[in-house]
């Protein structure tokens, strides 16, 4: 009989220490932790995971919520707003059965996510701006860079952690994203937290939820790609891990002996002969080239970052709910094969994230594209979707159509950052002052010549140039001409145009053209324009007619 209660109770004693073993400790996703900023003024949503039943207390700044997880162990509170401040403050999080998180130097200011392909994720380091990284020790700025992650299902969690802004961890950080927080961190004088997530050669669509997708008409072809992926996706990722993959893992060894090898020791044999030159006094040998390999032609498909929903559902779902105050943007490249879809899978985007985030119609800010070469026939329409966009309530849009360059990432993201922030300080902040260059608005038309009206047009339109790309250069002389402007009439044919300021507006005609119609302004891929307003900043490019 004691036998037998002794088994008994060293059977109970285990099973509890068992239970205490597997017990989940309270978690939290990534989002939060050390050095993190938090949205001043606004609740405060605080989630993530503990044991089914378990009560979780946070507290912050003297405030505290409590919150029971469900069934599926997760768990959810919201804080009360938090005025901005620079002291620092702990936030605890607590279970009832005495799991405990401290997350030490939290700040509590304006928190803004940086998004879209590489434009935005263009890193500091490589900015014509980049001399500046050694100034950047920014106590109140913090910066988080989400990790890069495909997922076919919306996920909870990201990699990332919160960093102060030094010149070490600013550097690979978004370029846009630092002139931005920067500058809204010295005119509003309070902490600054940027979530940078992004990722280069990115469509919108990727950036798109299902839901939203499922919800427009125009993007059921977005929509049944991903279906079609996810249904093959088992068999499309065996063939890739049995046959491609090797394939291309043999084809790049190839490539390492026959080419990149040769090119190394070629290249040890150059520098030689170039100290040898150099010392002589002779012309310098010619670099040797190296041929590329070939692009990887076996991705898998699954794995991409290109297709629809994916990036959304790894790298922006898992920020929601966090309590931001709005997003920049910076993205449009990889959508310019379908410039007239844009119209509505932009718009679709921003209302999406405005839905799932629960927090109204926050900020959206947004880049139009540079002038540039290099992208497909489709960009002047793309800008064009972009400005529509602009219909849409809290949203600003920063021109930069001066501001390109040959490639398609032009290396000035210090006045597209400093631009996106004049457009936050209106938009967000509710401050009065010119923050656009101008926009088109309406036109009359008097005999043979056409006249323009504008918004934004601040002190009046003048002709100006482009702000130098490099820090120190002198900036162009403006011509005294307006220059980009095409009109046509009732047979629909552009002709260049002449075109002056005359007061707020600006007056179109051409010689070729009696009954003039319609003007196009910057209607090319590449324009040559030179309108903005006496704020120095440009007129974005526009069409009066709405012709194919």
């Amino acid at each position: 009989m004691k036998k037998s209660l002794w088994n008994i109770c060293a059977g109970l004693f285990a099973t509890l220490c068992l239970a205490s073993a597997v017990r989940a400790d309270v978690k939290l996703p990534a989002i939060f932790g050390d050095h993190m900023v938090l949205q001043q003024g606004s609740k405060l949503p605080v989630w993530g995971s503990a044991e089914p039943g378990e009560k979780v207390t946070v507290s912050l700044g003297g405030q505290k919520a409590e919150a029971v997880a469900g069934a599926d162990g997760k768990w959810l509170v919201k804080l009360e707003p938090v005025k901005a401040s620079e002291a620092a403050l702990d936030m605890v999080v607590e279970s009832s059965h005495a799991s405990r998180l401290t997350f030490h130097d939290v700040l509590v200011g304006e928190v803004w996510v940086c998004s879209g392909q590489s434009n935005m994720a263009w890193p500091l380091s490589a900015t014509f701006s980049s001399p500046e990284i050694p100034k950047a020790n920014h106590p109140g700025i913090r910066l988080f860079k989400v990790g890069f992650k495909v997922a076919f299902e919306p996920q909870s969690d990201c990699e990332g952690q919160w960093v102060v802004c030094t010149p070490e961890s600013v550097a690979s950080f978004s370029g846009v994203g630092y002139f931005f927080g920067r500058e809204l961190h010295e005119t509003l004088r309070v902490p600054v937290g940027l979530i940078g997530s992004y990722c280069s050669g990115t469509p919108a669509q990727a950036w798109t939820s299902l839901e939203t997708l499922r919800a427009h008409e125009p993007l059921k072809g977005y929509l049944d790609t991903i279906e079609k992926l996810r249904a093959d996706r088992v068999r499309i990722e065996e063939d890739y891990d049995k046959k491609y993959l090797p394939a291309w893992e043999a084809e790049h060894k190839k490539w390492l002996e026959e080419c990149r090898k040769p090119y190394d020791q070629a290249s040890q044999q150059w520098a030689a002969e170039v100290k040898k030159a150099k010392a002589e006094g002779k012309p310098l040998p010619p670099k040797p080239e190296l041929k590329q390999p070939e692009p990887h032609k076996y991705e898998c498909r699954t794995r991409r970052g290109d297709n629809p929903t994916v990036l959304h559902n790894g790298m922006i779902a898992p920020l929601m709910p966090f309590a931001i105050k709005g997003v920049i943007w910076y993205q449009g490249e990889s959508n310019c094969n379908l410039p007239i879809l844009y119209r509505t899978l932009f718009p679709a985007l921003i209302s999406g994230w405005r839905k799932s985030w629960a927090q109204g119609d926050f900020p959206f800010l947004f880049v139009q594209l540079a002038n540039s070469t290099g992208e497909s026939s489709g960009v002047h329409l793309l800008r064009e979707a972009q400005l529509r966009t602009l219909a849409l309530p809290n949203t600003g849009m920063a021109v930069t159509i001066d501001i390109g360059e040959p490639k398609i990432h032009p290396r000035n993201k210090k006045d597209v950052g400093l631009r996106l922030a004049l457009a936050a300080r209106h938009v967000a902040y509710g401050l009065e002052f010119v923050y656009s260059g101008p926009l088109y608005k309406s036109m009359k038309i008097e005999g043979d010549k056409v006249r323009l009206t504008f918004d934004h047009v601040g002190g009046g339109l003048m002709i100006a140039s482009a702000p130098p790309s490099r820090p120190g250069d002198i900036p162009a002389p403006p011509a005294v001409e307006l220059k980009g402007f095409t009109i046509a009439g009732t047979d629909k044919k552009f002709m260049p145009a002449q075109a002056k300021i005359e007061q707020d507006t600006v007056v179109v005609w051409s010689d070729q053209v009696k009954l003039p119609l319609a003007v196009r302004y910057g209607w090319t891929d590449t324009p040559d324009v030179n309108l903005y307003n006496k704020e120095h900043l440009p007129a974005s490019p526009f069409r009066t007619d709405d012709w194919k």
